[in-house]
């Protein structure tokens, strides 16, 4: 069997889709395939041990998450050595795919997901609302999504006007109100910023009694990449495959940005420029005391103080 080092040694970076499978089916080797489902998706398996995560993502964002353009997934699968089945898209799809759904279809018929001990799905964006969807191919799983959509069916979600072009797709077909195919899992956890407001309506649609929602204040539409860069998203699949993820833990593991300068620094920057000299003293006080600033943290706490000792006359 392929050793999981030889395979994550393997620099996908900069290769268009046919390339990228070709090298990616020959590091697999003979642990697992590479399936294309059409000239838009492919699925990727590699095996290890009898737990599988099930990730979706997208072609043209694995640059982002990966120096060598490999899948998030291999990440994990060299962590703690589990099994990855990889869907993937050359540009978010959503899935809505009938190859998609016929390829998930042989794996119900065929037992696939029966032969592992624990699956778990996972997605963020478009790849988020698929983790949810097509996790009830496989009842009783875990899913963890990252802004995820409930759907762009316009009947319901026309208050969604960011994927116009995708109004045409079905959505109310197989695997498609994504809130109603979480019905089957065990338990599922989605993370959100509540201030893209478009996301927390949708977000709201995934209110269910398996589903826990929690807060990325901050984060935007850079959930993961912001996550997988605190090294904090490994360790969520690691606790939500545990049975320990819970609102405490993902508030302890959340911890992690106040010592990251990519969150911090933007959001001093916006406390500047919305001019929240209240807010800006003790956030630069608090990143000083920690040591984790510099000369901008100090520069904008004089100039705040300064400002409110002013308004104080």
């Amino acid at each position: 069997m392929q050793d999981i080092s030889d395979i994550t040694r393997t620099d996908l970076s900069g290769l268009d889709w046919q390339e990228w499978l070709g090298q990616a089916e020959e590091a697999v080797g003979d642990a697992g395939y590479t399936q294309p489902l059409g000239s838009d998706h492919a699925a990727l398996f590699c095996e290890r041990k009898p737990v599988l995560l099930v990730s979706f993502e997208t072609f043209d964002r694995l640059d982002t998450l990966s120096d060598k353009g490999q899948l998030f997934g291999w990440t994990m699968m060299q962590a703690l050595g589990w099994s990855h089945l990889c869907l993937l898209s050359r540009r978010d799809t959503w899935f809505r795919d009938a190859l998609v759904y016929g390829y998930f279809d042989r794996l119900v018929d065929d037992g696939f997901f029966d032969e592992f001990e624990q699956v778990i799905f996972y997605g963020a964006g478009a790849c988020g609302y698929a983790a949810a969807a097509f996790s009830v191919a496989a009842p009783g799983a875990k899913v963890l999504m990252l802004r995820p959509q409930a759907t762009l069916d316009p009947r319901v979600a026309e208050w969604d006007d960011r994927y116009l072009a995708m109004r045409r797709t079905s959505f109310t077909d197989r695997y498609g109100y994504a809130p109603d195919m979480l019905d089957a899992a065990a338990n599922a956890v989605l993370l959100y910023d509540p201030e893209i407001e478009l996301d927390a309506m949708h977000s709201a649609l995934f209110n269910r009694a398996n589903v826990l929602r929690f807060r990325t204040r901050h984060l935007g539409y850079s959930i993961e990449e912001t996550l997988a860069r605190l090294g904090v998203l490994p360790r969520i699949l690691a606790q939500l495959s545990a049975d320990k993820l819970s609102c405490h833990s993902l508030a302890q593991l959340w911890r992690a940005r106040r010592n990251d300068q990519g969150y911090l620094f933007p959001l001093l920057r916006r406390l500047v420029t919305e001019q929240r000299d209240g807010l800006i003293v003790p956030f630069c006080t608090n990143v000083l005391g920690r040591r984790r600033g510099g000369p901008r943290y100090r520069n904008a706490l004089n100039a705040a103080e300064a400002r409110l000792a002013e308004q104080r006359g």
